[in-house]
């Protein structure tokens, strides 16, 4: 038995997933249900009490030509004995001695029929009844044209109404995506919020956990970039006493070793520094056009590090020179620190790619970005403090460039980062 080929799930489209066009569906199926249910009863109601009419005016008429029959009489003209085209029920009831109504044709239109028996036959009486079925035909179509118009205004109001949520809630979706972004200024603002003595509706309460959300994580933030900015400040000057002092002890791997780790405490005191600054979002790019690769292989050379720049297509950018060295710089010390030779960069264009040969990044860092304070090899033994991936991703924010991270197919690390195309009079706002 071959395997027949995979079944394809349906996709709906895009559209039919927002609550405006699920409550239209909704407005339209709940009307179209009440209103099929209130026409057939009204239709049902309406044609009893027609057929009740007629079959009572028929029966009064039987009973007027029965007396003419019996006093010899003229029947009169909707009036016979045993008439041809008299349904067969009705015949069979006057042979049984009793009398009966029904609705049946009458040479091509519909009648309401009554009979009796009369000397062993059919005395039979029949009434026009084509004036009450075009009557309660005309009743359908008004019951069908004003379902639709019910249906259509309640579909407008009902739409109208929504749409006024909808609107609220795209307008707080989109307040929650800039604050993800990192504006933590952004606010929804939503004017029954403001007003308190105003009913607040579901959407208000959203909006209301949102602006309370943002703002504490806003005070949140400031206040931790404060203590980091003031933490980082205040060991400069003990930082310089102990450089000083260490500058002092006799020669020796002791001294050695007491300097160097000085040396990484500045270093990381000026790192956190920097991070503060960046997160206050007080940097601002000094734009001039350059050549992309020469301040390439500046970058590479001002680490001290072996990598190898190849220029596959190169360009003059506008763009910051310390800032994108500062950037470039960050993800060659990574890629050595973390990865393994050979490193390389390669220019295309825009875009400048540092490549290193080692185990990759970690899956959580490709999920979650640089953290501060947080850097993990794959093998989750801590490798560092995390800042340096960290400041390379805020500089490259200030220069208006995109930072990408990635692992290669076959193994090792890959940082790509996109300058945007500038131009003098281009300059990225602040």
């Amino acid at each position: 038995m071959s395997a027949g080929r995979p079944r394809t799930r349906l996709r709906l489209p895009a559209w039919t997933a927002r609550l405006y066009w699920k409550f239209a569906v909704f407005v339209i199926v709940m009307c179209c249900v009440l209103a099929v249910l209130v026409g057939v009863l009204v239709h049902v109601l309406v044609d009893r009490q027609t057929e009740d009419q007629a079959r009572g005016a028929a029966l009064s008429e039987l009973d007027t030509v029965a007396a003419a029959y019996t006093a010899g009489e003229p029947l009169g003209r909707n009036a016979a004995v045993d008439p041809a085209d008299l349904p067969s029920a009705l015949r069979t009831m006057a042979r049984h001695g009793e009398r009966g109504t029904q609705l049946a044709d009458h040479r091509g239109r519909p009648a309401m029929w009554a009979v009796t028996p009369a000397d062993g036959k059919a005395l039979a009486v029949h009434l026009d009844y084509s004036q009450r079925a075009a009557a309660l035909r005309g009743l359908d179509r008004a019951i069908i044209g004003s379902s639709a118009f019910a249906i259509a205004l309640t579909l407008l109001v009902g739409l109208f109404a929504v749409s006024r949520i909808t609107r609220r809630l795209h307008h707080t979706a989109q307040v929650a995506r800039r604050i993800s972004t990192g504006d933590l200024d952004a606010r929804v603002d939503d004017p029954r919020v403001l007003r308190p003595e105003q009913a607040q509706d579901e959407a208000a309460a959203v909006a209301a956990a949102l602006d309370a959300m943002a703002a504490a994580l806003q005070t949140k933030l400031h206040s931790e970039q404060r203590f980091t900015a003031d933490v980082a400040h205040e060991l400069r000057t003990p930082l310089t006493g102990l450089r000083l002092a260490a500058e002092l002890l006799p020669p020796g791997r002791p001294t050695e070793m007491v300097q160097e780790r000085i040396r990484t405490m500045s270093r990381l005191t000026e790192d956190l520094l920097e991070i503060s600054r960046l997160d206050a979002e007080v940097e601002q790019a000094e734009i001039d056009e350059h050549q992309l690769g020469p301040l390439v292989e500046g970058a590479v050379l001002a680490t001290g590090q072996e990598a190898e720049v190849r220029i596959a297509r190169d360009t003059r950018v506008a763009t910051d020179q310390r800032r994108l060295q500062r950037v470039l710089g960050n993800l060659v010390t990574n890629a050595h620190r973390h990865g393994r030779p050979p490193v390389i960069l390669t220019v295309s264009g825009l875009i400048v790619t540092v490549r290193d040969h080692g185990d990759g990044y970690p899956g959580q860092f490709l999920d979650h970005g640089p953290q501060r304070f947080s850097s993990h090899s794959k093998t989750g033994k801590k490798t560092g403090h995390g800042l340096g991936l960290t400041i390379a991703t805020g500089q490259a924010r200030v220069l208006g460039a995109t930072l990408r991270f990635s692992n290669a197919p076959d193994g090792g690390a890959i940082a790509e980062l996109v300058l945007p195309a500038w131009t003098l009079e281009r300059q990225p706002q602040q």
